[in-house]
């Protein structure tokens, strides 16, 4: 998914009222007024998020900032902390007696969210902007593929957009210098690569230029008489104002930023760097675990793993995983001849698995899912596939992007697990319903909790076998090369961030318990690196699942429905782990009492 910056708007009257509900102390009022205030109170800060973060709001469908960009500069930041702090007090102050379970949840999940801000503003993290895999200076491009390009409103929106970006490009290079004073450098060697990204943006020129290519087809409902002046200055802000600034963002991280960027790739190094790994560990994952526990549990994982692969390796006349890994990388059935052969692949394992969600869900998602290449720009340091959510109305699909690039050296081994990690029953399953579940405010409907969403997609691949699929062994190994390449993740993440690892550690790692291609081992192991903790986030959270599930299998016995255990996962939206438990230990308990109401 496009991940963007979320910013922060001062609003002076709402601080001056925080702060005289504080000094009244709580709020008496009767339940069904103060339900209508909190109502009210989500819908504000709801509205406040999207005008700081217009990315986020072109992301879900509300186009009504799509003329700008966050406000990334240092002195706003300061503003937005402010501004947190007061949020986070008026959330505080809500009286929740007699609210119902879903509005006392709303309201923990809130003040959670608030307090989390605030302690990322500590660490500073928003000063490392740019980095190869998720930097601002390839989130803004990516923005084209979710603007909506249907109206000449639109059009004329995103002219004023491009029009911005000169500026946003200078913010993010005062936030650079700032980070740089206060020793919060990326790696360097991750930092030369973004010079890469940002020149091959910068360097084609009008309609060849990934700004440019909305200016090449112009759809039916803009007016002929329109697209002449869109087009020409759409061209024109291209050429004379978006490329020279991506031009000037190369040349100062080449020459003044990169040289100085960080030796070492783990997060130890910077400051606070045993805190800031901490912190980064319970913000994705939802949990308190200590990065050595983690790394144990990654090598049990690692171990059981291998163990469920060298037996298929042996049913197929192999002896040993080496040898079987080895032949992997020769096997013409599983080596693909083109890009479109990958689409085609991810294509028909999503659509053998549609007709079978019935059996495994109540609850469907409306919203279409489409199958795309990676931006040709972000090919080297892509992940090798990746989710981008609609829109709640469907009118922007889903879409599994897939990195085709360098196809000569990929294998097909993984794709039907993958297809469905990032289709369905994965990501596009669980977001297109969250969006238009009816009874959560929007916030909820749109909340990302990574170790809810990766734990839920990596559990959604078990599912393929739950249902029958992975009939090839090739693939059914494929999926279990999946999973170990998240258990392998609890391994090198907290190696490089916690155990000091080098990088060539991480690498080797990889090459001796997995069967990744060459390309994913090395975009995998700097994408770690480029982000902390977040890879932590799958296996833990698909633990948690696979823990709740077992649990009401046992519980419920012969009322055992696994229909209705998906069911209650997906419909309260994303959250974090520990909610996840307390509300579905909940649901198991009231499922047994019903249960034992019929006997």
């Amino acid at each position: 998914m496009v991940s963007v910056c979320t910013g922060r708007f001062l609003v002076s009257f709402i601080i001056i009222l925080s702060f005289a509900i504080a000094a009244h102390g709580a709020d008496t009022s009767p339940v069904a007024t103060r339900q209508q205030q909190f109502k009210q109170l989500l819908a504000d800060e709801w509205e406040y998020e999207m005008r700081e973060s217009p990315e986020t709001a072109t992301q879900i469908g509300d186009y009504r900032y799509n003329d700008r960009f966050s406000d990334i500069s240092l002195a706003h930041v300061q503003q937005q902390e402010e501004v947190v702090q007061d949020w986070l007090l008026r959330f505080e102050s809500v009286n929740t007696d007699g609210f119902s379970e879903q509005e006392k949840l709303s309201e923990t999940l809130m003040v959670r969210g608030l307090k989390e801000d605030i302690e990322d503003f500590n660490f500073k993290n928003y000063e490392m902007p740019v980095d190869q895999f998720n930097g601002l200076q390839i989130q803004l491009p990516q923005l084209i593929q979710i603007f909506p390009f249907d109206t000449t409103k639109h059009y004329e929106d995103y002219i004023a957009r491009l029009h911005r970006i000169p500026l946003f490009i200078d913010q993010m290079m005062e936030v650079m210098r700032q980070g740089e004073k206060d020793k919060l450098m990326p790696p360097q060697f991750l930092l030369e690569k973004t010079v890469g990204q940002c020149k091959s943006i910068a360097e084609p020129a009008g309609e060849a230029n990934a700004f440019g290519q909305p200016a090449a087809h112009f759809p039916d409902a803009v007016p002929e008489g329109d697209r002449k002046r869109l087009h020409d200055a759409i061209i024109a802000a291209v050429d004379q104002e978006v490329r020279p600034a991506y031009t000037k963002l190369a040349n100062f991280i080449a020459t003044d930023y990169a040289p100085k960027g960080r030796v070492e790739p783990g997060l130890w190094a910077l400051p606070d760097g045993d805190a800031r790994y901490r912190f980064a560990i319970r913000k994705l994952t939802t949990t308190n675990m200590a990065p050595e526990e983690i790394h144990e549990l990654g090598l049990r994982e690692v171990a059981r793993i291998e163990a469920e692969q060298l037996a298929i390796a042996k049913n197929l006349g192999f002896a040993n995983l080496k040898d079987f890994r080895a032949s992997l990388k020769t096997n013409p059935k599983l080596i693909p001849t083109s890009r479109e052969q990958i689409l085609d692949t991810f294509r028909h394992y999503i659509a053998q698995m549609e007709p079978e969600l019935p059996k495994l869900f109540g609850l469907l998602p409306k919203t279409k899912l489409e199958v795309r290449s990676v931006q040709e720009y972000r090919e080297k340091d892509a992940a090798f596939a990746e989710y981008s959510q609609g829109t709640p109305d469907g009118s922007r699909p889903g879409i599994v992007y897939v990195d085709t690039g360098d196809y000569q050296h990929r294998t097909l081994i993984s794709a039907e697990s993958t297809a469905y990690h990032e289709g369905v029953p994965g990501h596009h399953m669980q977001i297109a319903i969250a969006q238009t579940l009816p009874d959560l405010p929007i916030f909820r409907q749109q909340a990302f909790y990574s170790a809810y969403q990766e734990g839920w997609a990596l559990y959604a691949e078990q599912l393929g076998k739950d249902i029958g699929f992975y009939k090839d062994p090739y693939s059914d190994y494929g999926r279990l090369s999946d999973e170990m390449l998240r258990a392998v993740r609890l391994v090198v993440d907290t190696g490089v961030h916690y155990k000091h690892w080098t990088r060539q550690q991480m690498v080797d790692y990889f090459h001796e318990h997995t069967s990744e291609d060459e390309p994913n081992v090395q975009s995998e192991t700097d994408r770690y690196i480029a982000w902390p903790a977040q890879a932590l986030a799958y296996k833990l959270g698909q633990l948690e699942i696979l823990k709740l599930r077992a649990r009401d299998k046992a519980e419920l016995g012969s009322h055992y429905d696994i229909r209705a255990f998906h069911d209650e996962i997906l419909d309260g939206g994303a959250m974090p782990l520990d909610v996840l438990d307390t509300r579905v230990t909940a649901w198991i308990e009231a499922q047994k009492a019903g249960a034992a109401g019929q006997n």
